[in-house]
Order: structure tokens, then sequence, then C-alpha cells
């Protein structure tokens, strides 16, 4: 089951980065930065495993927003610097370090808590501003670690979800 797992871990992260970089089936690698690419997939993979959450790419998520999926969007990110300045529509907002958390204050998790709600199995999608921020990483991981079920990482962020010219909203 473990092998299962990390087998669909990695196949999901080679899709994810090759998209994320544009390499085609025709120009695998040949101009890119292939370094940056393999370290960017091992760090996103590692993460992944490590959380226990899954992710969920640009498309599916706006997939996700058109069915009108019932789903908790999460935005990772400093508020001034970036959530009222432009976020995925009918996100929320709850600021995490970019580093790895190994302990939540009492106030924060308090907080993390009442926006996630009651219900452990509720669809919540956790993002932040691209793929190396380790902010999502850090939402999603205490996530699951105080019991969701149902929690993906969108490690794309509102880099990717501008790069894709889907509509954000902007916080007054």
């Amino acid at each position: 089951m473990l092998q299962k797992k990390i087998f669909s871990v990695l196949v999901v992260t080679f899709i994810f980065v090759f998209g994320l970089t544009g390499v085609g089936v025709a120009g695998w690698g040949w101009g890119s930065k292939e370094l940056d690419t393999e370290k960017t997939a091992v760090n996103l993979t590692k993460e992944v495993m490590k959380g226990g959450y899954k992710i969920v790419t640009t498309e599916e998520l706006k997939g996700w927003l058109d069915q009108k999926k019932a789903v908790l969007i999460v935005d990772t990110m400093p508020y001034e610097d970036s959530y009222k300045k432009q976020h995925v529509p009918g996100a929320v907002q709850l600021e995490f370090p970019k580093e790895e958390v190994t302990k939540l204050d009492d106030k924060t998790k308090a907080a993390f808590e009442k926006m996630l709600g009651p219900d452990k199995g509720r669809l919540i999608v956790i993002y932040c501003g691209f793929t190396k921020c380790g902010r999502s990483h850090n939402g999603a991981m205490w996530a699951v670690k105080m019991g969701y079920k149902n929690v993906y990482r969108y490690p794309g962020g509102i880099k990717a979800w501008s790069e894709a010219d889907y509509p954000v909203e902007k916080a007054n």
C-alpha cells in the first residue's frame, strides 16, 4: 500500500512539474534547467509524503469551482502583501510561515480549527504563492495533523492561478 502511494505521488509530481515548466514530450528537458526542476519535484514529493495530504492542479481546482463543489480554500500568504491584492475566488486567509512548522501556538491552532470547521471530512484546499513556497505545505500538513481527512495542497498557488488567466478576488 505504501509503495502504491509513493508511486502515485511520484507520477502526479512528475506530471505537475513538467506541466509547470512547459516541457512537452518533444522537448523533454532540452533548454530547461533540469536541476531546478528535479529539486522542485523531489522537494514537493517529500513534502506531500511527509504531510499526508493530496495535491490538486490548477485545472482541477478551477473545475471544482466551476462545478460549485463545496470546498474550503485557504490562502496562507500574508494578508497585506498578497491576499488583499489577489486571491483565488472564495478563499479565506490564515498566514503560515515558509519554513516547516513543528509546533503551532494555541492561538493560531484555535483560529485554524475554527476556520476549517467541525466536519473532518470537508474538502479543503490550501495554497500559497507558488510551488517552492512552504506555506501551503505547513497549512495542509497541520490540517491533516488536526484530523482532517480530505486535505489538498494546491502547490502552483496564486502564481499558477494568475498565469492561467483565471479570475481573482481582492480584499477591501
